[in-house]
Formats: structure tokens, C-alpha cells, sequence
């Protein structure tokens, strides 16, 4: 079901920092900041050969990366993107295997303008999954 990675996000707390961690040190390719005010954050995307890192700073109090970065200060890993090419079909084969889609269940528009859902993390290893709609 599952296609390619398409990117993993790692929650900061000071985005300019973190860009300037990517971009510097590593040589990145890293875009400009985007806000996503439906999603509370705000994103920048690393562009690498194979697939992208998302870094995430909260957009207000009530994003819910603010409430990741109060329980681990310095950042980490939030989620796991994978595509999919047919979302609504993939969101109904997780549920009947007994998945939790998180939110309503409905498909929501992400930060690359492609429908997306996310999975529970006690579903899958401790881990929420996003799947995006290729």
C-alpha cells in the first residue's frame, strides 16, 4: 500500500536555528519558511536526493507541536510521511484492519497541497504516520 518516503519531520524549537543547522553545516537545500496556519505550524522543507526532511516550529500556543516540544524541549522526530496512491482506499483497508486514523477520518489538505491523514501512533510502533496522496 504504502509508496515512497516522502519526508520526515522533526518538531524545533527555533526554526531559523535549525534551517541555518541544515543549510550550513549540512548543505542543504533548504527552502523558505512557510506558515501553515490550518496546521498550526510553520514548515521549512530540506531538500535531499531521495526524499525531504519537514522542520516544524509551532504557529501559536495552541499548535500541536507546541505541545510536543513542552514534553521534549529540544526537538526530535514527529513524523514519518509515506505516499500513497490512492488515500481514501488506504485510509479504508487501515480501518478495517483495525487502524485509528486520526482526526475525523476525512483526508485534510497538507503542506504540500495534497490530501493527507494521519495514523495513531500506538498503531504503528510508537510512531504517527502521515500518508499523503501521490
Amino acid at each position: 500500500m504504502i509508496g515512497r518516503l516522502n519526508h520526515v519531520a522533526i518538531a524545533v524549537p527555533d526554526l531559523a536555528a535549525a534551517s541555518a543547522l541544515y543549510g550550513g553545516a549540512l548543505g542543504a537545500k533548504v527552502s523558505a519558511p512557510v506558515a501553515q496556519p490550518k496546521h498550526g505550524v510553520t514548515v521549512v522543507f530540506v531538500e535531499l536526493p531521495n526524499t525531504k526532511i519537514e522542520l516544524l516550529q509551532p504557529l501559536g500556543e495552541e499548535s500541536p507541536i507546541a505541545g510536543y516540544l513542552a514534553r521534549n524541549p529540544a526537538g526530535g522526530i514527529h513524523h514519518v510521511c509515506y505516499e500513497v496512491d490512492d488515500i481514501l482506499a488506504a485510509r479504508d483497508q487501515l480501518k478495517a484492519s483495525g487502524a485509528r486514523v486520526l482526526g475525523d477520518g476525512e483526508p485534510k489538505i497538507g503542506a504540500h497541497d495534497k490530501p493527507v491523514l494521519f495514523l495513531h501512533p500506538k498503531d504503528f510502533l510508537g510512531t504517527l504516520i502521515e500518508l499523503e496522496q501521490a
